[in-house]
């Protein structure tokens, strides 16, 4: 006779069988009992204590960007709970896969208002591919089967369980003979042959092709089938913020990044090109600027593995439902060789007329000592990829942008970004999730003083855990940058709330026992990189950089990525 278990030890059981080799979270009373089972598993599930619900949800992001895995965050009920809504969402936006374990009231108080009870399942629901109340722990192993089957498959995404504290205090014996039923869910992995035919045709015959190529692309693990297919077919491939490192940024098709901060000569290939073949992207609205003007000419063809993507945001001719990698395999044995030099040649004589990289370090006499954002990432993206082993886990605003238009990247799943849902304090976290995956690797932080502001309590965590491969950059400009951009440029340079102090940062990292540098000069930007590297263990640099720096390019919203604003405006005083 099997031995009975309670319910919070069937859940450990259940992760370790999913292969789950780690979690964030934070105990409270009504995932208590877990914890408590979870100390007999302490050599088998490793859990980070997060100093907030909000912090757990982002390792759990990082973890599963870099891992292809799904993450695993965990948290109370109440707001426990809610504080991961956000990291939810987060996923959801951005198609990672997690699976967030919350506890719930008892099941004989549920709706009655009890202490900490929130109806978690109804807020996340429409941020989740799908949410469990467990009350019974019979369905434990089926539930934790299922979840993280629907989290994996598919588009990613994430899924709650929430499970009542009598179900955890439960015992009973466990059957694991679970066979996953989902009528309904049946995600479609081969594209229609018939599609893919039309879709090698129109390519065949385009004179002005373009690929564009998503994170679509790097979770299907299809970057070499994307690099074959350039090459075989020679037609040029811009990659979305969230395609980075699906293409080689030093390969001779690669042409850069499209959009809202895209460069020039991207977007104007997308407004001129006669075929957009673009594979893993949804349309974003920061990359299509406004939808009724974006590719005027083109003819599209739209592989996505969700069918509810295409056709909702551009009009689609060739709609291809399947897998990133599978597609293009059938693809690449269909599709023939073809010639596309004359195209190429004047997309970069486009791109010649539009050197951005190089107007971003254009200084003026006597500017030579102010540090500029540009003097932090030139150095950064230099060594970082004469030493190699590194990934980037980025937050959201200027800082983004300049990394994403800066660094040169040329590998899948180094390039972790906070991108449909833009969560500021997003940065960290999702480092310490990367840096818990690959230990081997270093794992930059950039982020801007707002953002850092917002988790930077999760230093406390690198330092318990000891974790010592994570180089924080701040990229300090005494704003909230892309904000205050906007009120510059569109808002009358009405600079309302967002002026940003902040304290000492290297000093709050010493406080946290971590090391900290500040840089308030251009020549002291690549010593302070190199200490970074020579120090074992987390490291904060404070970069100090010029206050009122625009990220250029830039579309403005509601305009045709045709309509991009190329110069700095004159400088104007601080508010």
């Amino acid at each position: 006779m099997a031995e009975k278990m309670t319910g919070a030890q069937i859940m450990c059981e259940a992760l370790v069988r999913e292969g789950v080799e780690v979690m964030f979270g934070m105990p409270g009373g009504a995932i208590m009992p877990f914890y408590y089972a979870m100390y007999d598993y302490r050599d088998k599930l490793r859990h980070i204590l997060c100093r907030h619900e909000q912090g757990a949800g982002h390792a759990a992001e990082g973890y599963a960007r870099v891992t292809g895995t799904v993450g695993v965050c965990v948290a109370t009920s109440g707001p426990g709970a809610t504080n991961l809504v956000t990291p939810i969402a987060d996923a959801w936006m951005d198609s990672t896969p997690i699976v967030a374990i919350t506890g719930q009231v008892s099941s004989a108080v549920i709706g009655k208002d009890a202490f900490q009870e929130t109806d978690i399942t109804g807020i996340t629901m429409p941020v989740t591919k799908h949410s469990y109340l467990v009350k019974n722990i019979e369905e434990l192993p089926t539930v934790f089967k299922e979840a993280f089957y629907i989290a994996s498959t598919g588009r990613p995404g994430p899924v709650l369980i929430d499970i009542t504290k009598d179900a955890q205090q439960a015992r009973t014996v466990p059957n694991w003979d679970v066979k996953i039923t989902l009528p309904g869910y049946k995600p479609t992995l081969q594209g229609n042959r018939k599609q893919i035919m039309t879709a090698v045709k129109l390519l065949a015959e385009a004179k002005k092709p373009l690929i564009m190529a998503g994170n679509g692309i790097i979770m299907a693990d299809a970057t070499e089938e994307l690099r074959s297919f350039a090459e075989r077919t020679g037609i040029p491939v811009i990659t979305t913020l969230h395609g980075i490192g699906a293409f080689p940024e030093d390969h001779p098709l690669s042409i850069g990044m499209p959009g809202m901060h895209g460069w020039v000569h991207v977007n104007r290939a997308i407004q001129e090109c006669d075929v957009l073949f673009n594979i893993g992207a949804r349309f974003d609205d920061r990359v299509t600027g406004k939808v009724s003007t974006f590719a005027p000419n083109a003819r599209i063809i739209h592989v996505d593995i969700d069918p509810s993507e295409i056709g909702k945001n551009v009009k689609t001719e060739v709609p291809i439902v399947g897998d990133a990698r599978m597609v293009l395999m059938a693809m690449l044995e269909e599709m023939p060789q073809r010639d596309t030099t004359e195209w190429m040649h004047k997309i970069r004589e486009m791109q010649s007329h539009h050197q951005h990289r190089q107007q971003y370090l254009v200084r003026e006499a006597g500017t030579e000592d102010i540090l500029m954002p540009h003097d932090v990432y030139a150095a950064l993206t230099r060594i970082m990829n004469e030493r190699g082993k590194y990934r980037v886990a980025t937050d959201v605003g200027q800082h983004q942008m300049w990394a994403a238009q800066l660094i040169d990247w040329y590998r899948p799943r180094t390039h972790i970004t906070s991108g449909g849902a833009g969560t500021m304090g997003f940065a960290l976290p999702a480092a310490l999730g990367a840096a818990v995956a690959c230990p081997d690797e270093t794992i930059w932080v950039i982020v801007g003083d707002g953002g850092f502001q917002m988790t930077n309590q999760e230093l406390a965590t690198i330092v318990q855990e000891g974790i010592t491969n994570i180089k924080v950059a701040i990229v300090n400009n005494g704003y909230l940058g892309m904000v205050r951009q906007w009120q510059e440029l569109f808002e009358d340079r009405r600079y309302s709330h967002t002026l940003l102090t902040g304290p000492d940062f290297a000093q709050l990292a010493r406080a946290y026992g971590v090391c900290g540098i500040t840089v308030e000069q251009r020549g002291e930007v690549e010593a302070a990189i190199e200490a970074a590297y020579a120090h074992n263990g987390p490291v904060v640099i404070d970069f100090r950089v010029e206050r009122e720096v625009n990220v250029f390019p830039m579309v403005p919203q509601g305009k045709s990525i045709g309509d991009m604003l190329t110069e700095q405006p004159e400088p104007t005083a601080t508010a």
